[in-house]
């Protein structure tokens, strides 16, 4: 049976791909303040993925709640973070780590601007491309550090990431 012209399927760009195969793993995700994946790919082939969680043997969110921790910024602006999981980007990193893989000229997907930490890592590990689904809030540190280290970095969508639990 052949397709009509209104059934003809729509190949997903190798961008929308990664960015579908993110929004999978970040189903796996402990921490219900942001459900967030990490895919890092280079020549369209996966490296690694990683998503938002505990370290391994310790607590999750979803099973003992929040671990909260006021930040005071230099404006004297005050924020509150959950500090019990380990960031899907740091998590894939570490998988990289620990199963040998070079990173190096590498693009990274994930769910919004990685965090301050997050950024220093991709950058020292040659991660030269960052695609996020959305913009976090408190990115602009981030996203200055990429431009400064040469990091191309690009957005889904220019809105501001929501996630669950932020107020």
């Amino acid at each position: 049976m052949s397709e009509t012209k209104e059934e003809h399927y729509i190949r997903p760009t190798w961008d929308e791909y990664f960015m579908e195969v993110m929004d999978a793993i970040s189903k796996r995700a402990t921490c219900n303040r942001g459900r967030s994946g990490c895919v890092i790919q280079k020549h369209n082939q996966i490296l690694v993925t990683g998503y938002v969680g505990s370290p391994v043997g310790l607590p999750h969110c979803d099973e003992v709640g929040h671990q909260m921790k006021k930040t005071i910024h230099e404006d004297g602006s005050v924020t509150e973070h959950c500090v019990r999981t380990v960031h899907a980007e740091q998590n894939a990193i570490c998988q990289a780590a620990k199963r040998g893989v070079a990173l190096d000229g590498a693009t990274l997907y994930c769910r919004m601007t990685p965090c301050r930490v997050c950024a220093m890592l991709i950058i020292n590990c040659g991660i030269k491309h960052v695609i996020c689904q959305r913009k976090y809030h408190a990115g602009t540190e981030s996203e200055n550090m990429f431009i400064t280290a040469g990091v191309k970095l690009e957005f889904f969508h220019e809105e501001v990431q929501k996630y669950e639990g932020h107020k």
